[in-house]
């Protein structure tokens, strides 16, 4: 007879339900696992091992055969450590079938017998409450297996012997509580700049709307700066979106000490980051930054420096919002809906509006440069804004008496009437910001008014807008409608939106307001 333990794998942030199938026979001394394990997976025979010579257990001297089904699938990671173990002793005889059919289990186990942490305990939670089972997981994971439901069964030992003290009844394990990460990062202040008010302008309508933006600029113009004081203006997650942004940060193993995120996410990788690093991928499929930014930020300095291919990745997440990492054995698919925020110089000196400080090339330097980046990838970026260089005359003015928490205010206010309004027309799919809408909805919500659409016709004609570069241009100004507290889009949200579109002809950029 088998003695069966219910564990997990991940395709993405989705758990797939893993039957742990354990026989102790006669022959010859033997511990084999088989069921497609990876590298991590088969040295869990030494790892159990070690662990139960810690409890004072030995395995018998028979042929003993761990089987993960399904066989097909392959097995990752060294949270199977755990069911294997756990099969082992009611194999033979030390813990209760019966019982542990109750439960998913996964976990590391050390060589003393202690439970380390492993990634991906969240989504298993989640899975074990579909199925109606248990959860079993090392007493670090305890606090973010809480969270899948008040009615989840969560065993969270520090050691093995501490679990099996637990069902032989000598020790009670108490439930872990639900924990959140503290917010410790300071958000720093839009005060701190001075001048550059255009820019921060296109920052309050990016944040409110959850716009992509495109800062371009020469060296030490602010680019960086106002990138770094956008997450000081946004909303913090919901529940349910902190919920949905620590799956992933679960599965990839992020989570610190098992506490839900609590901030939207601000993901800044180098330019040098290669295509999966970015997208995702590698040999187990990993989630990439813009997977990691889920519902958060993506910034890019830099942009014209990342690899072509790179940045042609991720149009397709820009779009639909989310992330598909296509492999040989599976397809994974990780939510991807991020707000990105680019910078970039002019030219690569970066002094194309400076005759003394512009390279021998200008300005053929800018177009060479600037073409590095697609037109379609342009054309998915709803603001793009110019950040001159700061005067010394801007410098020496008194520091602004509007700061972050201000501006916030009335961005929550923003967001707060989109989400009403999405909220009472009870969609199919959630959709939480303007930049998430499109199709019918878009032209019910973002119609403007007779002379709004006259200037956009006009626009449109004159600039030689994409059908995407259109639609975005009413995104924008749904959005700036939504700052004012308007219920309806006028010509002044209409023009301003379009004074925000970029228009690219071949290799030369133009900008038209």
């Amino acid at each position: 007879m088998a003695a069966r333990i219910a564990t997990v794998a991940f395709q993405g942030i989705e758990a797939i339900e893993i039957d742990v199938q354990v026989t102790i026979a006669s022959g010859l001394p033997a511990f084999t696992v088989v069921g497609l394990p990876d590298k991590a997976v088969a040295e869990s025979r030494e790892r159990v091992r070690a662990a139960l010579n810690a409890l004072g257990l030995a395995l018998p001297p028979k042929r003993i055969t761990v089987n993960l089904a399904p066989a097909d699938l392959m097995k990752e990671g060294s949270h199977f450590d755990l069911p294997i173990a756990l099969g082992l002793l009611g194999a033979m005889g030390v813990l209760p079938l019966d019982e542990l059919s109750s439960y998913l289990a996964l976990g590391e186990l050390a060589l003393d017998g202690s439970l380390t942490a492993v990634a991906g305990v969240l989504p298993a939670a989640m899975a074990a409450v579909e199925w109606e089972r248990g959860l079993i997981c090392p007493a670090p994971c305890g606090g973010e297996a809480a969270w899948a439901g008040a009615d989840l069964d969560v065993l969270a030992p520090n050691s093995l012997l501490a679990l099996i003290n637990h069902f032989k009844g000598t020790q009670v394990l108490t439930p872990p509580e639900p924990r959140l990460a503290e917010e410790t990062i300071k958000h720093l202040d839009l005060k701190d700049i001075k001048g550059q008010e255009s820019a921060k302008r296109a920052l309050e309508v990016a944040a409110a709307g959850n716009h992509n933006l495109l800062m371009v600029g020469p060296p030490g113009s602010g680019k960086s700066m106002l990138a770094s004081r956008l997450p000081g203006l946004l909303p913090p997650l919901s529940p349910a979106e902190a919920l949905e942004v620590s799956m992933i940060h679960s599965v990839a193993g992020l989570l610190r000490d098992g506490k839900l995120m609590r901030q939207r996410p601000f993901r800044d990788p180098h330019h040098s980051a290669s295509l999966p690093a970015l997208v995702g991928g590698g040999h187990r499929g990993r989630p990439g930054e813009v997977s990691l930014a889920h519902l958060g930020i993506l910034f890019l300095d830099e942009l014209p420096e990342f690899q072509r291919a790179t940045l042609e990745a991720l149009r397709q997440p820009l779009e639909s919002g989310r992330a598909m990492v296509a492999r040989v054995n599976a397809h994974v698919t990780y939510p991807a809906r991020v707000q990105l925020i680019a910078a970039m110089n002019p030219c690569r000196c970066g002094h194309l509006d400076d005759a003394g400080l512009a390279c021998g090339r200008a300005p053929r330097c800018a177009q060479d440069y600037q073409s590095r980046i697609s037109g379609p990838l342009f054309d998915r970026i709803d603001l793009h804004i110019d950040v001159p260089a700061v005067r010394a005359l801007d410098l020496a003015l008194p520091p602004p008496t509007e700061d972050s928490a201000t501006i916030a205010k009335r961005i929550a206010a923003a967001r707060e009437r989109q989400s009403h309004r999405y909220a009472a027309l009870k969609l199919d799919r959630p959709v939480r910001t303007n930049a998430e809408v499109d199709g019918e909805l878009l032209d019910q919500v973002a119609t403007p008014d007779a002379d709004g659409r006259k200037l956009l016709m006009e626009a449109a004609e004159r600039l030689k807008l994409s059908a995407r570069g259109y639609h975005r241009v009413l995104r924008v100004s749904r959005t700036l409608a939504d700052l004012d507290g308007s219920a309806d889009v006028r010509r002044l949200h209409v023009a301003e939106a379009l004074s925000y579109r970029r228009v690219v002809l071949g290799n030369e950029v133009t900008r038209r307001t």
